[in-house]
């Protein structure tokens, strides 16, 4: 047994012995600056050697970052959207019932429009206009403004590029950017709204709060609340007045509970953290592909280790350190990563030209902003998925991994 054992000691340190002469003389022979590049030449042969596996984890990082990209493009695209169509009504304050949603169209129509009476009576409110909202779901989700047309376009007139105001109840004005959608829309067109045909009477410039917008009482009757509206803008004779009107307005018998807010504090409610639900809607995405892009690293570079245990042990019976394995391992996820992220980034401008092309109304903006969150995440992501097997890579014995299978 003694000498069994004093002959594996020998036959190791003979081993190791001819392998740091060995690595003595590659280090020889290849100047230290080329090192590196010889490599990043073997990790790209090891990724070339396995096609289908780098496909499999490019795909994965690739998917990764275009849920991020792709995702917050949608939200924060609808929710840019909306402030700028809110900008471009051209009210200085909104009025609302209490216990309502400074959500437009989601609290309907519950007060009367002839409150828009007592306010237009309030000294410096040179315009107040009802207006009920309706929301709506099929082709598209979108909100149908309900005007009064004489006090909505005193609020900012409206821009035509054909066409008229209101001719009949069940008239439509539509703007450019719906117009433009689904191969085209013109005056005279009948397009169908809340299971109700609508005649296109007028073709607007974008940028007054909706996409369509039809007689007040046309959709109080379709929804069974004649004669109310789901806030009222108002237009003052100076901005200057905006406190003193606003305690006018909620000191007044039967208006107490009414919610009273400029339009730029309204603006500046609109963003993920201060909207129901958009925020964790958000980290709940980024969070699921980050998951994804970890899970299928960890699984690739895994296994990937487990097949190259005999190439490891190699490497280490040359003298190459645990620092060098795990260097060699994290170098090879980082070329994964950075393939996987420049064609995810690529598949992201495609989803937009599809999104945009299929629904024509919907803003997809990709910013640099989030390509750079995408890339870092995803990037952070993928080499924490392939630390383990780092670790687990530089452990290894360099005898048992030479006698492995």
């Amino acid at each position: 047994m003694k000498a069994i054992f004093s002959a594996s000691r020998y036959t190791e340190s003979g081993a190791q012995t001819l392998n740091q002469c060995a690595l003595h003389r590659i280090r020889r022979y290849i100047p230290r600056s080329l090192q590196p590049y010889y490599m990043n030449k073997l990790i790209f042969g090891n990724l070339v050697y396995r096609p289908l596996r780098s496909l499999l984890s490019l795909t994965a990082v690739a998917i990764e970052v275009v849920m991020i990209v792709s995702v917050t493009a949608i939200m924060l695209g609808m929710l840019n959207d909306t402030k700028s169509r809110t900008s471009g009504i051209g009210a200085d304050l909104i009025v609302r019932p209490a216990n309502s949603s400074f959500l437009v169209g989601v609290s309907g129509a519950p007060v009367s429009a002839k409150v828009a009476n007592v306010l237009a009576r309030l000294p410096h409110v040179a315009v107040a206009a009802p207006v009920a909202v309706q929301f709506v779901t099929g082709k598209s989700l979108e909100n149908i403004f309900g005007i009064d047309y004489e006090s909505f376009n005193a609020l900012r007139p409206f821009v035509f590029l054909s066409g008229t105001p209101f001719q009949h109840p069940y008239d439509v004005i539509v703007d450019d950017v719906y117009a433009r959608s689904d191969k085209g829309h013109r005056v005279g067109e009948r397009i169908s709204i809340m299971n109700h045909q609508f005649r296109i009477c007028g073709i607007v410039e974008h940028g007054k709060g909706g996409r369509k917008f039809i007689p007040l009482a046309t959709l109080d009757q379709l929804t069974g609340s004649e004669g109310k509206a789901s806030l009222f803008y108002l237009k003052l004779d100076s901005l200057a007045n905006e406190a003193s009107v606003e305690q006018e307005i909620t000191s007044m018998p039967g208006m107490q509970g009414y919610q009273v807010q400029t339009i730029q504090d309204l603006l500046s409610q609109m963003t993920p953290s201060r909207l129901p639900g958009l925020e964790p809607a958000l980290n709940s995405v980024i969070g699921i592909a980050c998951i994804i892009g970890f899970l299928v690293i960890f699984q690739s570079m895994y296994l990937a280790v487990m097949e190259r245990t005999r190439e490891i042990g190699i490497l280490k019976a040359l003298g190459a350190s645990k620092a060098y394995i795990v260097s060699a391992i994290l170098r090879e996820t980082g070329m994964l990563a950075v393939g996987g992220i420049v064609l995810g980034i690529a598949l992201s401008y495609v989803a937009r030209v599809a999104v945009t092309s299929t629904f024509t109304t919907t803003a997809f903006p990709i910013t640099a902003h989030w390509i750079l969150w995408a890339t870092i995440l995803s990037l952070v992501s993928a080499l924490i998925g392939a630390i383990y097997p780092a670790y687990k890579a530089a452990r290894k014995d360099p005898i048992d991994a030479l006698a492995y299978e």
